[in-house]
């Protein structure tokens, strides 16, 4: 849990009535050996797969769901290895609601497991299978893997555009099957916060409040951990996503920035290590090949960094100018200098460097540094300042 002393959001939150108190502690499901792999592009073999599930395990991940096994050799191989390296985190298996995806599933001894299907009409008519149809293969699928003892989370995939009877009749046919989970998904990240809501609350009304819910969103509107939040303000307890919310399209809800917003805001506890966030959103990022935005939350490299002399006054108080202390996240702070810098900006950077800056050269050293900022169309570096103080006069 983070240290609430560590978090500068005044009173606001409380004020409005935000804090959840229907929901202890939300689990924690991460997608991204499966759906995340999914990102244009990523390739990863088992041995990177078995590092990401290792630094999973080291971040708090609940459950680690460890790839798709139908898609490839590799994917089996990742299990084998995922299931033998010994994590505490729950090892979930992924399959369609088809008879050899759930023996492949059988076969790896996979004890967990997400069951999929389509079940708005628009999928099933590119899919060419009926309402019947789906109905059957599910019902089929969930009853034999539940036979089997493997716990199954039931997985709607498009919920969010099924017709609402349908998806009531789908949701109570697994859970007669024996599915002992139900994932509401957002497919192709259209739900509103709201719907999200309205959705998780349909679901329990229409299974009853003993069947956990997952909400499973994607953040093509930029509403991922919004849906998400607002999904576990409605009733659910685990919410799925992936790490740097990497995946197809514009990638699903990035589980960290998740845990860090229901915990930070809400009051909600999970089992996320923030302090080791750095080291694994940077894991991911590298063995996947693509870069992240230096101000994406949680682990853009710009979001303790400051430019702005007018920021950097206020440097010396953290909470002045940051939502919450670095510390949380084990990031490093510190000023960089370019056009935007101020005469405060001169003396954090003297100060860093040990450079003696007299008061009476400091504007004099500002303009050089704006000048040499401008002419770059970057900033100025620690060894470029160095030089600028002194080559600059009075």
């Amino acid at each position: 849990m983070i240290d609430p002393s560590k978090v500068w959001t005044g009173h606001i939150n409380e004020d409005a009535g935000t804090p959840i108190d229907t929901v202890a502690r939300v689990g924690l499901y991460d997608s991204t050996l499966r759906d995340g792999e999914q990102t244009v592009g990523v390739n990863l073999g088992p041995s990177e797969k078995l590092d990401i599930a290792r630094a999973l395990d080291m971040l708090g991940v609940d459950r680690i769901e460890a790839g798709f096994p139908r898609v490839s050799d590799d994917d089996v191989k990742s299990y084998e290895l995922i299931m033998d390296a010994g994590l505490d985190a729950e090892i979930w298996g992924f399959s369609r609601a088809v008879p050899a995806d759930v023996e492949q599933l059988l076969d790896l001894g996979v004890r967990g497991a997400v069951i999929e299907s389509p079940v708005s009409d628009g999928k099933l008519e590119a899919y060419g299978m009926s309402r019947e149809k789906v109905l059957d293969r599910i019902v089929t699928a969930v009853k034999w893997a539940t036979e089997n003892d493997v716990t199954v989370c039931y997985f709607a995939v498009d919920s969010t555009r099924a017709d609402l009877g349908f998806l009531a009749e789908v949701y109570r046919a697994a859970v007669e099957a024996g599915a002992q989970e139900l994932a509401v998904v957002d497919t192709l990240g259209i739900a509103s916060p709201e719907a999200a809501a309205f959705l998780v609350t349909e679901t329990r009304r229409w299974v009853g409040p003993d069947i956990p819910i997952h909400w499973h969103g994607h953040n093509d509107f930029g509403l991922a951990t919004a849906g998400s939040i607002a999904a576990v303000r409605a009733g659910a307890t685990w919410v799925q996503g992936t790490v740097n919310g990497m995946g197809e399209r514009a990638g699903n809800a990035n589980l960290p920035e998740f845990a860090l917003a229901l915990e930070a805001l809400y009051g909600v506890k999970t089992n996320m290590r923030f302090d080791r966030i750095q080291e694994v959103a940077e894991l991911v990022r590298r063995v996947s090949g693509y870069e992240l935005e230096p101000y994406k939350p949680l682990t853009g490299r710009n979001l303790f960094v400051r430019e702005s002399g007018a920021v950097a006054a206020q440097f010396h108080d953290p909470p002045a100018v940051e939502p919450y202390s670095s510390e949380v996240v084990s990031a490093p702070r510190g000023i960089v200098l370019g056009k935007k810098s101020g005469l405060a900006s001169i003396d954090i950077k003297a100060r860093e460097l040990g450079i003696e800056v007299p008061e009476e050269r400091r504007a004099s050293v500002l303009a050089a540094v704006k000048d040499l900022s401008v002419q770059k169309g970057g900033l100025v570096s620690d060894d470029e300042f160095t030089r600028l103080v002194a080559a600059v006069e009075i």
